[in-house]
């Protein structure tokens, strides 16, 4: 198992090159070196296949008792130099100063034979000059979650941030789950995840609000170089023109992303600044979760329960808030505000266009009009009045025939029958409507059917799914991590005999911890 590193962030950026102990507030640097704290008994639990093969690891160099120590924070490879960041953020509306890796340590930058650069970064692997009052630690059943998630998304197409390994510790975590002054012991782990770059939009804020411009002014540089290349070539200046464009490109990147969240039925939970990547990437798995019944105003995370702020239905207007405030970070690089204004305006126009096409794709049409774009808010409107799972029902779409409308292929999508009853009739309406124009559209069949079989997804990592792994695992079985992230592998295909995997969310699970709201205690 060997990695050649290239650490970049740590060899050109400002930052803390001594190890010192405690946590502080940490000034004039982007990072603080520091080691990962070393765990009682380290055990694989999973690996990605796929993210190992981008690495170039095969089974054997995973499956060896080394993989294990390295990636639980015990041993450190040549060219490993561990460092945890520096920065700070929004949470929840609200400016909160500097924030940090508190329980993130990146190993380094490994770049593959084919040139790629991947940031390889534990959670969970002990405390940090940012861990505040925390202890640096995770559990296993957040872990498990960020595990499976970080790659089920990349199966379903979107961007996101992607995981390796899973490690338990063999140590105990103490964690309040439900902030009720209940707290118990939770068996331990490590997760590493992998990116291009964690740079986030937290790490321009705080230099920012510090008045520290020549660090913003170095961070910026640094990361249209080495994150952006194409936007300035070896050699060339980083002008006022080339902030603007990266600037604009982060806004569209984040556009795309936001209505991949939307076509999938995926929510964040919790999109504060310090959660947002600066590549357009899904970062950060904590209360996350997948809209069973379609409701706009669903939020994951029981510490949104209030204001709901980062519902379902609000994030593409809370990533264009979150924009702004990068811009407000990385003004003053800028003589003039336009370019900024500029590339907010890519957001939007960037988000209508990626929703404009979700709704073609997963209506199965050649192209999405303006009577389209409003068809499809109809039916999610009825969606929500009727109690349907936004999932099967959209899936049921490629079983649905144009000649004889009925609603006979979305039986298993009602969670609540006198809901069905009392509004069979419009959604009969809706469909015949529906029929009409696909009618008139061009599209073939065949290629109907195709184009929406690959925006509708069969599988989605519903929390129930993830929970029942959850508890096979806590009992010891890991077994449970494996099979369901081998279903996740192929969302879009049928997978006959897996029809387990594809039901609406259960009876018992509707108010269940960890399969209806989840906190973000890990």
């Amino acid at each position: 198992m060997e990695f050649h590193f290239d650490n970049a962030f740590v060899r050109e950026l400002p930052g803390e090159h001594e190890e010192r102990p405690g946590v502080r507030e940490v000034r004039g640097a982007l990072f603080s070196r520091v080691r990962p704290t070393p765990v009682r008994a380290p055990k694989l639990l999973a690996w990605s296949r796929e993210m190992a093969a981008a690495l170039g690891l095969g089974e054997a160099d995973v499956t060896g008792e080394r993989f294990a120590r390295v990636f639980a924070g015990n041993e450190l490879l040549p060219g490993m130099q561990p460092y945890a960041t520096n920065y700070g953020g929004h949470q929840f509306g609200a400016w909160a100063g500097q924030l940090g890796d508190g329980r993130a340590i990146t190993l380094g930058e490994a770049v593959t034979a084919a040139g790629e650069r991947w940031e390889l970064q534990l959670k969970g692997a002990g405390p940090t000059p940012y861990s505040r009052f925390a202890d640096g630690r995770a559990v296993l059943r957040s872990s498990i979650r960020e595990f499976l998630c970080s790659e089920a998304m990349h199966h379903l197409g979107v961007p996101t941030t992607r995981a390796l390994c899973l490690v338990a510790t063999g140590e105990g975590v103490v964690r309040d789950i439900f902030y009720d002054g209940h707290p118990r012991e939770e068996p331990g782990a490590v997760v590493c995840r992998v990116a291009p770059s964690f740079i986030r939009f937290g790490h321009f804020e705080l230099p920012a609000a510090r008045g520290e411009i020549a660090l913003l002014r170095a961070l910026t540089r640094f990361c249209i170089r080495r994150d952006f290349p194409h936007l300035a070539p070896e050699g060339a200046d980083i002008t006022e023109t080339v902030l603007g464009d990266w600037f604009g490109e982060v806004c569209e990147r984040t556009a795309r992303l936001m209505a991949e969240w939307m076509r999938v039925g995926f929510v964040h939970g919790v999109m504060n600044t310090d959660n947002m990547s600066i590549l357009g990437l899904t970062i950060d798995y904590g209360p996350y979760g997948w809209i069973d019944d379609y409701d706009p105003d669903w939020t994951p995370n029981t510490t949104d329960r209030h204001t709901r702020r980062y519902r379902f239905g609000q994030q593409p207007a809370v990533a264009y808030w979150n924009l702004g405030q990068l811009a407000n970070a990385i003004a003053p690089l800028f003589a003039s505000l336009e370019p900024l204004h500029a590339g907010m305006q890519r957001y939007v126009d960037a988000y209508v266009a990626a929703d404009r096409d979700n709704v073609a794709r997963k209506l199965g049409l050649s192209e999405a009009n303006d009577e389209d774009v409003e068809r499809k808010r109809a039916l999610e409107r009825l969606l929500a009045l009727a109690e349907v799972d936004m999932t099967l029902w959209f899936r049921a779409l490629l079983r649905f025939d144009p000649q004889a409308p009925s609603l006979a292929p979305f039986e298993e999508a009602f969670y609540d029958a006198a809901r069905r009853e009392a509004h069979a009739p419009a959604l009969l309406d809706w469909l015949h409507g529906y029929a009409a124009r696909l009618r008139e559209d061009p599209l073939p069949p065949e290629a109907r059917h195709e184009r929406m079989r690959r925006a509708n997804p069969r599988f989605v990592l519903r929390n129930y799914l993830a929970q029942q792994a959850i508890d096979r695992a806590e009992q010891g079985d890991p077994g449970g991590i494996d099979e369901l992230l081998d279903v996740m592998r192929r969302p879009y295909d049928d997978q006959p005999g897996r029809e387990a995997f594809a039901q609406r969310r259960p009876d018992w699970a509707r108010d269940r911890p960890g399969c209806s709201m989840l906190s973000c205690s890990s």
